[in-house]
């Protein structure tokens, strides 16, 4: 990126990752959502999110989830999710850009648990800044908890499918 040109195995790789969790996202539409609060979901593309913040370039890594997030938008037809998603995911990226310096993959469970709750604090922030009512806080509570689980489940996901790849049960 940058001066240097992305080399066409690397772009093949992340456009394989794009597509997985596009499709991953497409599925998890169709699951219907059992809690009554807006914006609580599994987020399971996100497993590929967490994997890619550890093994690709930070650049690379936005460009798959903006990809992601725009594709996804067009897909579900809801263009206004582009709004929410994006800030989520922004707030999420950076936050786990920087955890990935301190947190060893081992622990990249943690990692997804903190990028989890820091989305869900960009999408209220968003919903705030488009509605302006402090009102849209009162879900924060919701969204800790379920940011907390849902980044957990992901975050083992992630870690348990490193371990398949690697063929090392100890990392």
């Amino acid at each position: 990126m940058g001066t240097e040109r992305m080399k066409t195995g690397r772009l093949a790789e992340l456009a394989m990752l794009t597509a997985a969790a596009l499709i991953i996202f497409v599925v998890e539409l169709q699951i219907p959502n059992p809690f009554p609060v807006p914006g609580v979901k599994l987020g399971l593309a996100n497993i590929i999110t967490v994997y890619a913040v550890y093994h690709y370039r930070p650049r690379e890594v936005m460009l798959l989830v903006f990809v992601r997030i725009f594709l996804g938008a067009l897909f579900s037809g809801v263009m206004s999710t582009l709004i929410y998603s994006f800030a989520g995911s922004v707030f999420c990226l950076a936050g786990m850009l920087v955890l990935k310096r301190v947190i060893e993959e081992k622990y990249i469970w943690f990692s997804s648990v903190l990028g989890a709750v820091l989305h869900n604090m960009g999408q209220l922030t968003a919903a705030f800044l488009v509605t302006g009512t402090p009102g849209v806080w009162v879900y924060f509570p919701f969204l800790l908890v379920s940011g907390c689980l849902a980044g957990a489940f992901t975050g083992i996901c992630a870690q348990l499918i490193l371990r398949r790849f690697s063929g090392n049960a100890n990392r």
